[in-house]
């Protein structure tokens, strides 16, 4: 790839290569991210581009038809981000043969290349993603790591930034991708005021994963049995919440409790309360005006340096940072 970074002054080409049937949030997330961002005169930061190989339109996944240029003739010109989006013919080698015979003679044209969700078996085909880190949608990331052993899978990230090259996780995460693209050309300021015009809850960083902690929990207690139990222990989140004092609220005993509940969550009871304490802190941290110190006690943690370890074990940074770039 060429390193050499253009001057900020100007807009600069971002293209996104779709092809028929690509998933149109893999598109449409990312182009809206690109889109809304500004230079600090207020003019557009990016021009995107649509492109595919043959140009014209191409429909998506959900029948929505988007036009799009040839990709020869977006490539003619200076371009400084190349991404690839997801969708099921991505994952087929017979499929994208021709796309990426045609995406290999311009791999050392952008500044940035990357992929969105699926996009990133066209990289690893073209050898793009060899001895790199890299991620893709969960359900597709033993696949990856099966077809392609020297890619350095991912599985739980959102998105991986490894020796230049960007890949993201399913759908969303894209747009995810797109806004740290963003932040690491025109800063964190602007990439969190974007963020919130697009009215996101959270600028998730990369390494956080693919899942939120009651997503995961609810896919593992599918039957719903501990759902009044985790009310009301975020209710109760700065109390007693030992094996003891769960266990008597769900009218269990301690040691059946804990068997029952490791079953049908997936995790102990100790490790579901640092979990709620987490994200509890979580939201203290990015609108409470109180100290570290007062939030690590108020959500039951006791001291901050328990709370420090529990944040750089979910998330990859410490309360100091995450409040700094999100608060």
């Amino acid at each position: 790839m060429n390193s050499a970074k253009p001057t900020w002054k100007e807009r600069r080409k971002v293209v996104l290569v779709i092809f028929d049937r690509s998933k149109m949030l893999d598109v449409t997330g990312p182009l809206q991210v690109f889109n809304d961002a500004r230079l600090e005169d207020g003019n557009p930061a990016y021009e995107v581009i649509l492109a595919s190989e043959t140009g014209g339109p191409v429909t998506t996944d959900t029948g929505v038809t988007l036009d799009s240029e040839r990709i020869d003739d977006v490539m003619a010109g200076p371009i400084d981000t190349l991404l690839i989006t997801g969708g099921a013919p991505a994952q087929s080698t017979a499929a994208t043969a021709s796309l990426r015979s045609c995406l290999a003679k311009y791999l050392d044209h952008p500044r940035r290349i990357g992929s969105i969700c699926v996009g990133a078996f066209i990289l690893a085909e073209l050898g793009v993603l060899d001895g790199r880190e890299a991620t893709t949608h969960w359900e597709k990331c033993r696949n990856l790591q099966r077809d392609y052993p020297s890619v350095i899978v991912r599985p739980d990230s959102i998105f991986v930034l490894s020796d230049g090259i960007w890949t993201s996780a399913g759908v969303s995460a894209g747009i995810d991708m797109a806004l740290a693209m963003v932040e690491d050309d025109l800063g964190h300021v602007t990439a969190l005021a974007l963020a919130r015009r697009l009215v996101l809850f959270l600028k998730r960083p990369g390494g956080q994963s693919q899942f939120s902690v009651e997503l995961r929990r609810q896919m593992h207690d599918a039957r719903g049995r501990f759902d009044d139990l985790h009310t009301w222990m975020r209710a109760n989140i700065g109390s007693d919440l030992s094996v003891a004092a769960l266990a008597a609220e769900a009218r269990m005993s301690p040691r059946n409790f804990a068997r029952v509940y490791h079953r049908d969550t997936g995790e102990s009871p100790a490790r579901a309360v640092e979990q709620f304490r987490v994200e509890a802190a979580r939201r203290l941290l990015e609108a409470a005006p109180d100290s570290i110190q007062r939030i690590a006690h108020r959500v039951g943690f006791g001291d901050d340096e328990r709370m420090r370890r529990a944040f750089m074990k979910a998330y990859g940074v410490s309360p100091q940072d995450y409040r700094s770039r999100f608060g």
